[in-house]
This record gives structure tokens, C-alpha cells and sequence, in this order.
């Protein structure tokens, strides 16, 4: 049995913010049912596959006992007039996902070492696995059960401490704990700032947010070769990375603080050269600069695209 108290211990010491534990259960699948016919996932067929494993962890780690989650801060003091607006906070830096990967590996690794003496790494494969965007995880349900925060009225995850500007990872493992974390409750109130401050009217209600509709979507998830629908692209303003509107407005930012991962820090380029003009930019360029940060997901013709929407909305 593994030991909550350790488990708080170990995160500290590795630079996690907040760290809570679940015990593994189904997930009711009304709620992703729904999103999903009413097309909220517009064109992230991803989202369609692998129901089993999503809705249960046991499918992803057979014997699931315990799934572990994590919130890392990324929140960035220092305003950066040229980048605002633009790029998402969370994208100006290296990829989060290998930050968060080796901080969970670790993690784990810390917290087994008596389970996992003399295993190979393929029986350790079998006590836990680690994800952070990588399997069909719903994240943001485990993490509001880990006690991490609660799920805002844009959906993502708010905390007490440090509001909203943070990254998730999971690990699963067959162990059980002695004791587990409680829910925090909902502390949105009767707020609907982010709400009323959407652009495009992607979150149609509460909660609920039509994927379809959001800015992240349109520059992100949607194919370098699709063009953005009109309606989106009246909306997009400056956008050509993602979109911190909705967590912009909201109160509970009023407490981030910055983060002390230096891996978040923007990185030299942008920090220091702006916004570059994407469509001026050869591949090997583009390479050499961006492939290890998440403005490598849409690639240099995704934001090609993003660039010339974002030209013609300010002619």
C-alpha cells in the first residue's frame, strides 16, 4: 500500500504544485455521449475512439486501483505586449508534455521503489503507467476528484491557490493508498465572466463548451489544410495559437502566481523577437526553433494559415 503522506512529499521535492489521489472508478458516460452527438468535438475524431478506456482506467492499466494527478503551474508574471493576445501562455515555452512526462516518471518511480524492487520495465509498465495528453484520459474529471481544484464554467481546472494557469498529468497505478483526497468544492458562484468575455459563444452553457466553436480549436486541432469557417474567423482577432480569453477574465486568476519551473519561461525567440512572421519562414527554420515547443502541433503551415486570418481580420 502506498502512502499519501509520500506521495505529497515526493511531488514537492520534484517542483509539483498540487498532487491528489483518486480511487479508480467507472465514469457515467451521459455527459460525453451528449458533447459528442451534439458534434461539440467538431472534427477531433480522437475524441470518438476508444470509449472503453476512457470512461474506465482499468482498460488502460489492467488491476487500476489509484489514479494520481497532478497540477504544475506555468503562470508567467512578466507581460509580453507582442505575445498577448497572439500566442497562448502556455505555448511560448518547450513542450509541457516532457516536462510533465519526466516530473511523473520520477514521481513514480520514487513512490514504488519498494513495490518495484528488482522489476524489469516491462513488470514496472504493469504496476503503473504515466500520461499527460497521451491516452484517452479524462483528466479533468480525475483531477477535480484528486482534489486538485474544481472544473470552471470554461472547463478548465481551478485552483484555490493558484488559479487556473496550470498543466495536468496522471498516473495509474494498481497500488491503493491509505487514504485518498476529498473534492474541493465548486467556487464559481453565479460568476459568467468568461462566458460573457468568449469571442466566438463556445461556452453555450456552464460547463459545457462547444469545441466547434473556440479559437484553441480553430488553430490548433483543425488541419493545416482545412480553411477556418467564416464565423471563426471574424472572432479570431490577433489568435494564431490557442486563445487565453476565457481564463484572462477570470476572478480566480487574481491569486496565479509565477511559476519556478524555468522550462515555462518563454523561450529566447519569442521572448525576445516577437511574434515572427510565419509565412517568410522555411521549414528548417521553423524546425530548429519550434519542433520541441507546442507550436510544433499545428506546424509551420498551420500557423502559415493562422497568420494570413489573423492579416486579413486587421485590413
Amino acid at each position: 500500500m502506498l502512502k499519501y503522506d509520500d506521495l505529497q512529499q515526493f511531488g514537492l521535492k520534484l517542483g509539483i504544485h498540487k498532487l491528489g489521489v483518486a480511487a479508480v472508478d467507472g465514469i457515467a458516460s451521459g455527459r460525453l455521449n451528449e458533447w459528442l452527438n451534439r458534434g461539440y468535438h467538431g472534427k477531433m475524431s480522437y475524441m470518438e475512439r476508444n470509449q472503453e478506456k476512457r470512461l474506465n482506467p482499468a482498460e488502460l492499466l489492467p488491476g487500476a486501483s489509484s489514479i494520481i494527478s497532478i497540477f504544475v503551474n506555468y503562470h508567467q508574471d512578466e507581460k509580453q505586449p507582442e505575445l498577448d493576445g497572439v500566442i497562448s501562455k502556455y505555448a511560448r515555452s518547450v513542450d509541457y508534455h516532457t516536462v510533465l512526462k519526466d516530473m511523473l516518471h520520477e514521481l513514480a518511480n520514487q513512490l514504488h521503489a519498494q513495490q518495484a524492487e528488482g522489476l524489469t520495465r516491462k513488470q514496472r509498465a504493469q504496476m503503473f503507467r504515466v500520461f499527460v495528453d497521451s491516452a484517452p484520459v479524462m483528466e479533468k474529471h480525475w483531477a477535480t476528484v484528486a482534489g486538485l481544484g474544481w472544473q470552471g464554467k470554461h472547463s478548465n481546472i481551478i485552483t484555490r491557490e493558484y488559479g487556473s494557469w496550470g498543466f495536468l498529468g496522471e498516473i495509474i497505478t494498481v497500488e491503493a493508498f491509505d487514504r485518498y483526497s476529498l473534492e474541493v468544492p465548486d467556487l464559481c458562484g453565479t460568476c459568467t465572466a468568461c462566458i460573457d468575455a468568449c469571442p466566438t459563444q463556445a461556452i453555450n452553457e456552464p460547463y459545457v463548451v462547444d469545441g466547434s466553436k473556440c479559437i484553441s480549436y480553430a488553430t490548433i486541432e483543425l488541419d493545416a489544410a482545412i480553411t477556418i469557417p467564416d464565423d471563426l474567423k471574424a472572432s479570431m482577432d490577433d489568435w494564431i495559437f490557442g486563445c487565453d480569453i476565457c481564463q484572462d477574465v477570470c476572478p480566480w486568476n487574481r491569486f496565479a502566481k509565477p511559476s519556478d519551473v524555468q522550462a515555462f519561461l518563454p523561450i529566447k525567440e519569442l521572448r525576445e523577437g516577437g511574434v515572427p512572421d510565419f509565412n517568410e519562414m522555411d521549414d528548417d527554420t521553423f524546425k530548429n526553433i519550434f519542433v520541441s515547443t507546442p507550436l510544433d502541433r499545428p506546424g509551420l503551415k498551420g500557423l502559415k494559415r493562422n497568420q494570413t486570418v489573423r492579416h486579413q481580420s486587421t485590413k
